[in-house]
């Protein structure tokens, strides 16, 4: 028997997702969540997707759940009992997505304790995200360390950005001496959806150059050329570029200054403040769009202007991004505001005839969940709404390394 499964496991401060996926067909056999790890009232929710356990359908519990390792073995009781669990000899990988990779890691990486070490050597650059990544590798390591880890990095599709694009313009020494540089994340989706895009296009990825728009909660863009990531909107952390839910994205320098001198806040309430309660939410009390877009409709003026400087900088970056690729073949849009806000997609694009954008808007207005095409017949570049796949994608690149 071939070992053809992945388990896919997103660990975060308080939380596991994850997903079993069989790579002979890239078919799901069951997705789930642990979330509220270290409560009382921890929830496991399961759900089988394939044989006979499919039938009973979600399975949930409320409960204590004490740490990481508790949340890893309940999942893999839940597995067990599915017959799917982790003692399968049809496990090949365990794939771990860790939101920071440096410099370093530029591919998916087999994990030994070199390599563990150095994810833990990066918690400074992404202070949020690689200790509960690296919390998860450890407890998935010691349920089955015979089989690979594999760790997936989001930074890495974007490792490819030529260096006068990663560099920012401050003094090398500095810049070196502490790792001042941008990284860009959301990696995996961005890998995912730009072939993706090109498949939909039926034409092979090296052809292909398209600007992605991952637009959730999170928000980035990034320029593709011909597979190859050559720009993107995130930075050293999360919080460069786009307007978000909760970040403020582009912002000049000195409002950090200003805030600290003129207001009196600490480094750690700016940063709260650009990271948490800014974006959408810090300009109309909403971060959800489709709250923004139903109080825009209402005529409520805060909704009314942070629905348009979201857009406007969405406009900025395809601008930018159409002179950097030079020819661009497609626009993809992506994540939970990008697949379902047919708005979003037709304000960002309004006026943009002269870039060769134009929609098709019933097309555009129409809900589905599969990956289409909603731009005009006559528009010389394609409009695509992507649904985005990241556990496909680890699953996929994880699945790729232990096979070789």
């Amino acid at each position: 028997m071939t070992a053809s499964r992945v388990l896919v496991l997103n660990s975060g401060s308080s939380s596991v997702k994850y997903q079993l996926l069989d790579m002979a067909d890239r078919s799901r056999l069951a997705v789930g969540l642990v979330e509220r790890i270290g409560e009382e009232a921890s929830r496991l929710v399961h759900e089988p997707l394939t044989g006979p356990a499919a039938a009973g359908g979600k399975r949930e519990r409320v409960g204590p759940i004490a740490d990481h390792e508790a949340a890893l073995k309940a999942v893999a009781a839940e597995l067990s009992a599915d017959g799917t669990g982790l003692d399968s000899p049809e496990l090949a990988a365990v794939g771990h997505r860790v939101v920071h990779g440096g410099t370093r890691f530029t591919r998916p990486t087999v994990i030994d304790d070199e390599v563990l070490a150095e994810i833990r050597n990066l918690i400074p650059l992404a202070p949020l995200h690689n200790p509960a990544n690296v919390t998860g590798i450890e407890v998935a390591r010691s349920l089955r360390a015979d089989i690979p880890q594999v760790a997936v990095f989001d930074t890495a599709f974007h490792s490819t950005m030529p260096e006068y694009v990663a560099r920012y313009a401050i003094d090398a020494r500095v810049a070196d001496a502490y790792s001042v540089r941008r990284y860009g994340f959301h990696g995996t989706s961005h890998a995912y959806v730009s072939r993706a895009t090109a498949a939909l296009l039926g034409k092979p990825v090296e052809d292909v150059n398209v600007i992605v728009l991952h637009l959730g909660n999170g928000a980035s863009a990034s320029a593709v050329r011909g597979g190859v990531c050559v720009e993107t909107s995130m930075g050293m952390t999360p919080l460069e570029g786009l307007v978000m839910g909760t970040r403020s994205g582009d912002l000049d320098p000195a409002v950090v200054f200003h805030l600290a001198r003129v207001g009196g806040l600490s480094v750690d309430e700016i940063d709260s403040l650009l990271n948490k309660k800014s974006g959408l939410l810090g300009m109309c009390g909403d971060n959800d769009m489709r709250e923004v877009l139903r109080r825009a409709g209402e005529g409520d003026e805060a909704a009314r202007l942070a629905f348009a400087t979201y857009v406007h900088r969405l406009k900025k970056y395809i601008g930018a991004y159409s002179a950097v690729l030079g020819r661009v073949d497609a626009v993809a849009f992506t994540a939970g505001v990008g697949e379902n806000a047919h708005q979003v997609r037709e304000a960002a694009l309004e006026g943009l005839a002269e870039l060769g954008l134009a929609l098709d808007l019933e097309a555009n207005a129409a809900r589905s969940p599969q990956p289409r095409l909603v731009s005009a017949e006559y528009a010389r570049v394609a409009v695509a709404v992507v649904p985005t796949d990241e556990e496909l994608e680890i699953a996929t690149q994880a699945y790729a390394l232990v096979t070789e």
